[in-house]
């Protein structure tokens, strides 16, 4: 239980940290009022989590990873921040990956279309960025993880309104053969 928290915890400084570390320049004007960060309100329930037992030795397609565990995390605008809610989702993918030490990913980086084309590009790469520090600090080898982005070049859905702009500021967590 005590490993249990102490893995919890390093991922939270994780997340902190991964807001604050990166090397790819966010144009100032477009971040203006944003810090990076989610809020989180624990009245609201959304670290709470109600996963049972994971099979580490399968996947739900074709070997990709973990069964019946989510391969997109999405962000908030304008944020590369993770969210709490994925910290049960990260962690099971580290699993996976530690006991599987010749299987690799791509983290995917994406944008909404919103902003110019090197701004997106740079901002998925921080997003991507993030759950690979994630990933890190959990103790997935660095050559299993390979961070990209396509900035906003590979909407997973089209429109001009929230709904669509949510769906596609994520990361997908590919798994390679």
């Amino acid at each position: 239980m005590l490993k249990k928290a102490l893995s919890y915890s390093m991922l939270v400084t994780a997340i902190v940290l991964a807001g604050c570390s990166s090397k790819v320049k966010l144009d100032d004007q477009a971040n203006a009022g944003t810090t990076g960060t989610a809020a989180y309100d624990p009245s609201s329930g959304a670290g709470q989590s109600t996963i049972s037992g994971i099979d580490l030795t399968t996947s739900n397609i074709e070997g990709e990873g973990p069964a019946n565990v989510a391969h997109t995390l999405y962000f908030d605008f304008d944020s590369y921040a993770i969210k709490p809610e994925y910290q049960a989702t990260l962690q099971s993918h580290a699993d996976f990956l530690r006991a599987n030490r010749s299987r690799t990913v791509t983290l995917e980086g994406h944008t909404d279309e919103r902003g110019g084309r090197e701004y997106n590009l740079a901002l998925g790469q921080k997003r991507a960025e993030a759950v690979r520090q994630a990933l890190d600090l959990l103790g997935v080898p660095a050559g299993q993880v390979e961070a990209i982005s396509y900035g906003k070049e590979k909407p997973k859905v089209q429109g001009f309104n929230e709904d669509a702009y949510a769906q596609n500021r994520r990361v997908e967590i590919r798994y390679n053969n």
